[in-house]
């Protein structure tokens, strides 16, 4: 199961083919559904102060896009590619909530 934190190569569909995205949600219950929330990376970058702009060795150069936040059946995570430190999780964090509005 995809763990917050971690970057997994994710099917996002026709829309937005296969491509890395970091597990920002945290894990569901028996209640919930079984959705995992995930930031979507990209290489096509435009500058954007909603790229969160991180050298990642096991990521080709690019962002990982707070706007494109989704949520996505387990199903659709094919593998596991590496996971952030906590001081990259953190910016990523401090991006999200940038363009949420929640300063914190």
């Amino acid at each position: 199961m995809p763990e917050r934190g971690e970057v997994w190569q994710v099917d996002f569909g026709i829309t937005q083919k296969v491509r890395p995205a970091l597990v920002i949600g945290i894990p569901y219950g028996e209640a919930d559904r079984a959705l995992i929330g995930v930031i979507p990376h990209t290489t096509a970058t435009r500058g954007s102060q909603f790229e969160v702009v991180l050298a990642v060795p096991f990521l080709s150069e690019g962002a990982f896009l707070v706007q494109g936040i989704q949520a996505l059946p387990p199903k659709y995570f094919l593998r596991r590619l590496g996971v952030l430190s906590a001081e990259q999780l953190s910016r990523v964090e401090q991006g999200l909530m940038n363009w949420l509005g929640l300063r914190g």
